[in-house]
């Protein structure tokens, strides 16, 4: 599988980000997908309410019931709903994804992630500050020095022990070509051999890559439910 591909089911995922650059090339992607700037901001914000439902499909009732959740609004990532449990579910934009996504622009984009107590402490402030970074209109180039110059002033975590998402909505959409791919779980540890985890050798469910910009690896586990409960087809895309 494609480097490119990992990092899209990771951050689109967000996920953050998706499996579509395994099967249609990135330049091929460009030409059906043309998202050269930021779409008018009203495009990318949801209805209160169905956002605050769509966040929490992320994960099972039993957890998303009792977490925070986030809304995106005007000026960024709000707090909708007080949580009890230190989860917080939100809805991830395209831009969660890496800046040089082709997908960066998607306004129809819509990634439910609900995020453990470690991951918020180190992996929810990139998504909050790039998030900011875009509302105030900086452009791709000036985000990709901005987040280097943030992690190199160590002014995000490196990910936490124990830091991760479930990501298992069946109401998401991705990307253009993968709707909501397939549940899954993310892991996010400190930058490491993907080797480590076993991932990509034949007949591990497992799905890794080592972002060196980020300092982070990002590790998916798909299973086999929906949040709701539903079974998911072990082949769905």
């Amino acid at each position: 599988m494609k480097q490119k591909a990992v990092r899209r089911i990771a951050f689109r995922s967000f996920a953050l980000v998706i499996l579509v650059g395994a099967v249609w090339p990135v330049q091929a992607q460009d030409a059906k997908t043309p998202y050269p700037s930021m779409a008018p901001l009203d495009q990318y914000l949801m209805e209160r309410g169905a956002e605050i439902t769509l966040a929490r499909s992320a994960a099972p009732e039993s957890i998303s019931q009792d977490s925070e959740v986030m809304i995106l609004g005007r000026h960024g990532y709000e707090t909708a709903v007080k949580g009890k449990n230190g989860f917080v579910c939100l809805v991830e934009r395209s831009w969660s994804a890496g800046i040089e996504d082709p997908e960066f622009w998607n306004s129809k984009v819509r990634g439910p992630i609900c995020l453990n107590p470690p991951a918020v402490r180190s992996y929810l402030p990139r998504d909050i500050r790039t998030t900011g970074w875009v509302l105030a209109g900086r452009s791709n180039a000036q985000m990709h020095e901005d987040l280097k110059a943030a992690f190199d002033k160590k002014e995000f975590l490196v990910a936490e022990p124990g830091a991760m998402a479930y990501m298992m909505s069946r109401q998401g959409n991705l990307s253009d070509h993968v709707s909501h791919w397939r549940p899954h779980l993310m892991f996010f540890a400190p930058p490491m051999d993907p080797a480590v985890w076993g991932a990509g050798l034949p007949g591990a469910p497992v799905i890794a890559f080592k972002d060196a910009l980020e300092q982070r690896t990002v590790v998916m586990v798909p299973v086999t439910q929906w949040s709701d409960g539903t079974a998911a087809p072990a082949d769905e895309h």
